[in-house]
């Protein structure tokens, strides 16, 4: 049978092993949270009778972690309910706890005496084949365990997480000459498809892979800003959006890691690498050392590189005059001229300005020293292009950047600077091999939406219809925005009638920034300003229609929704059978955002959904769900994350939350393979109606609102109705209707809306400034 990972164990309830043990209950994990027994008491704790025998004592660190877990404002948990899988307890009295752990993670401080301290506290109480690691960043991983018994050595491995391990997604693997193959295999697998991480495996160095890499760059840039003479806006705007990395550039990243922490992960490599040059270049710089000397350690203490006035005014700092002035210097004009190129990589670094030539330095040194480190940091130097990506957010890792600059032209320019081109580099070169990465990209064991993969059955300029094998579609949108437009429809209706033929189902889903950022709203202001109320309310039918088709498909249809999935893409993940969500989902109807209210299905679809989570249909039990429908769609609520979407009641509470976003669209054919077998056609939902008694008290809850100074009176308009559709308009309380009449009464307000001066005022706010309008 295979091995699987049911509970853990995190020692250390500090900020990474709090984190770590919110991802893993995240994940449906059961989780032990220990932490250390506190030296002695405080005078608060003394006066409140606590002694040092008390549980509030003895596990008071973990309480802390927990606590912070908890805490809704952190943003730790995808939902509330997942604090209850972790347990709390010290490594003094409850090293019990982890006897029956799969995994036990060891994240406390970062001294080797103190962490081979842990691993003998774990051995003494570990059961046998539980896998043990350590999440450490700069300590050897293979001294840690060096004198522990081979069985032990053997289920031991690194797992450094990055920080929050929630949003960051690169896990590095450091894997020992003494690790199992099956724990390497088993490991991986939870780490991608478990816990949504992208997986690099480094070898046992100093930093690891992408702090090594990383933490280089930054100290070069410093360098480099020093030399030049150019002040911290200036560096930060040539180091940022322009080479492909975080728009905060370097001195603000560094402020959010942290400028102790730097100076600390610095010091780790100087002093284990024998390399006098790179004992160099990780050399503390002044700057940043004067910093932490008087405590400005960065955003954690609202003072490092910048810093802010009581008045929120961004101020950075300036070494020579040793005082924070006022941030404001302008682009540079090679900046712009880069941002503006096709390939901004090759722009800013061949040029005769000033900027030019910095940015050729710094990129040309953190690819040549990225190139030194094969293989001694990792074998394989596409583990270095993820680490920094996945762990730094640079839109492409050293490598792929060389290729950007061309390989051949960087090459030979360095050459004629004296730089040393690593022997395995020109190796390549003199095979022939000009670039790192091949036109074709990358094999990915997972689906991937290319012609050669996946080859279009249908396809217009906004959405393909995929075939990715095994008898499934893919519906694909790839419109601006991915928003729903004519065309995506006309590829929807022809994707139903392909399903009548020989297919198994179909999944919606694609591999864009987002799911779908709903409608086309520019070109529903166009219609309205040309007052063609026809083709709006052709418009809403065809929508409509569409999605009922999906609904009542002959096949199954599973929808794959991540990240932005508004209004209209919203409305059609609704309809699907099933979703399969990213656990980061954005899901919600917001249309009256911009004056309207859903208008292709979404409005049926949300009290259908709502209705279907109670069992009696007594007036007492649907009226919360009434109300939860018509909340969620007049406030434009828009789910935290997939978690979140299913307790709005957008997604069925049975759909599976996906943690990898990679494995989306496979997960996704799976089930509908699944679902093939013996699949039969949903049975036309019944709607109970509640008339003027639900609408009634939809109104007065309005009414307070309004009173209270929360609503506009055109938001008052909107929700009334808003109201009536959803209570069935004139309905007699009680009646049960087909969805026919739902979507009949939406069509109408949707329609009618469109003619109120106020809605075209949202519309055009909202499309030249991107956010709503309370008029």
């Amino acid at each position: 049978m295979k091995r699987t990972v049911q509970k853990v164990a995190v020692l250390g309830a500090g900020v990474m092993g709090s984190g770590v043990a919110a991802l893993l209950a995240s994940a449906g994990m059961r989780v032990v949270l220990l932490d250390i027994v506190p030296n002695e008491l405080t005078g608060q704790e003394q006066s409140l009778g606590i002694t040092t025998a008390s549980p509030e004592f003895r596990n008071k660190y973990a309480k802390a972690g927990l606590d912070r877990i908890l805490n809704p404002k952190s943003g730790m948990l995808y939902s509330q309910e997942h604090g209850a899988l972790i347990s709390i307890g010290n490594m003094s009295d409850n090293m019990d706890m982890i006897s029956d752990c799969d995994w036990i993670i060891e994240a406390v401080f970062e001294n080797l005496d103190v962490k081979k301290q842990v691993m003998n506290q774990i051995a003494a109480c570990r059961k046998q084949g539980s896998i043990i690691s350590t999440n450490t960043s700069g300590v050897s991983v293979k001294e840690i365990v060096k004198d522990m018994p081979d069985e032990f050595r053997g289920h031991f491995l690194g797992t450094h997480f990055f920080n929050p391990p929630k949003i960051m997604r690169l896990f590095e693997m450091i894997i020992t000459e003494d690790t199992l193959p099956e724990v390497t295999e088993l490991m991986t697998e939870l780490a991608q498809d478990i816990l949504g991480k992208v997986v690099v495996f480094a070898k046992d160095t100093p930093n690891f892979i992408a702090n090594r890499i990383g933490l280089y760059s930054l100290l070069d840039t410093m360098r480099l800003g020093d030399v030049y003479g150019y002040d911290i806006p200036t560096m930060d705007q040539l180091t940022g959006q322009v080479i492909g990395r975080p728009k905060s550039g370097t001195y603000r990243t560094c402020d959010m890691i942290g400028l102790d922490l730097l100076i600390s992960s610095a010091n780790t490599v100087s002093s284990n690498v024998n390399d006098p040059q790179e004992q160099e270049r990780f050399k503390v710089p002044e700057i940043l050392a004067d910093l932490v000397k008087q405590g400005a350690f960065g955003d954690k203490v609202r003072r490092g590189f910048y810093t802010r006035t009581a008045g929120r005014e961004l101020m950075y700092w300036n070494p020579k005059a040793k005082e924070y002035q006022k941030s404001g210097s302008a682009t540079p004009e090679p900046v712009k001229k880069a941002l503006a190129s096709a390939n901004t990589y090759e722009a800013i670094v061949y040029g005769d300005a000033p900027e030019n030539k910095l940015v050729w330095e710094l990129i040309r040194n953190v690819v040549l020293f990225s190139a030194a480190k094969v293989p001694e940091i990792a074998d394989d130097y596409k583990m270095i292009d993820q680490a920094m990506i996945w762990g730094y957010n640079w839109r492409k890792g050293p490598f792929q950047i060389w290729d950007a600059i061309g390989v051949e032209r960087s090459v030979a320019r360095m050459k004629q600077e004296g730089c040393i081109i690593p022997a395995w580099v020109e190796a390549r070169l003199s095979e022939g091999k000009t670039m790192f990465y091949d036109k074709i990209g990358e094999a990915s064991p997972y689906i991937k939406l290319a012609d050669k993969t996946a080859p279009p059955v249908i396809s217009n300029e906004d959405a393909s219809l995929r075939d990715i094998g095994d008898g499934v579609l893919c519906l694909e949108f790839h419109s601006k925005g991915n928003t729903i437009t004519n065309n995506t429809m006309n590829i929807l209706r022809a994707a139903i009638e392909e399903l009548d033929k020989d297919w198994a189902g179909m999944v919606i889903g694609n591999r864009g920034k987002n799911f779908s950022t709903g409608a086309n709203l520019g070109w529903i202001a166009s219609v309205i300003d040309d007052k063609r109320w026809d083709t709006i309310s052709d418009m809403v039918v065809g929508l409509q229609s569409a999605d009922m088709a999906l609904k009542y498909a002959p096949k199954p249809v599973v929808a794959a929704p991540f990240a932005m999935t508004l209004g209209g893409g919203a409305e059609c993940a609704m309809h699907c059978f099933c979703a399969l969500p990213h656990a980061d989902t954005n899901m919600g109807l917001v249309e009256t955002g911009v004056g309207l209210i859903p208008g292709g299905g979404g409005c049926k679809e949300y009290l259908v959904k709502s209705f279907a989570r109670v069992r009696g249909q007594k007036r007492q039990d649907l009226i919360p769900e009434l109300q939860n429908a018509w909340r969620g769609i007049f406030k434009a609520d828009v789910s935290r994350n997939a978690f979140d979407a299913i307790a709005k009641g957008l997604i069925s509470d049975t759909s599976k939350v996906i943690m990898n976003p990679d494995a989306l669209l496979d997960t996704a054919k799976d089930k509908v393979l699944e679902l093939a077998k013996g699949y039969k056609v949903p049975a036309p939902a019944a709607v109970p109606l509640l008339g003027d008694y639900g609408r009634a008290i939809l109104l007065e809850e309005l009414n307070n609102m309004y009173l209270g100074g929360f609503v506009s009176e055109y938001d008052v308009h909107i929700a009334k109705k808003l109201a009536f559709v959803l209570t069935g308009g004139r309905a007699v309380t009680g009646t049960v209707a087909d969805e026919n009449c739902i979507l009949e009464l939406e069509r109408e307000a949707f329609v009618s809306l469109c003619g109120e001066v106020k809605t075209r005022q949202r519309i055009a706010y909202m499309l030249s400034n991107g956010k709503p309008l309370k008029n």
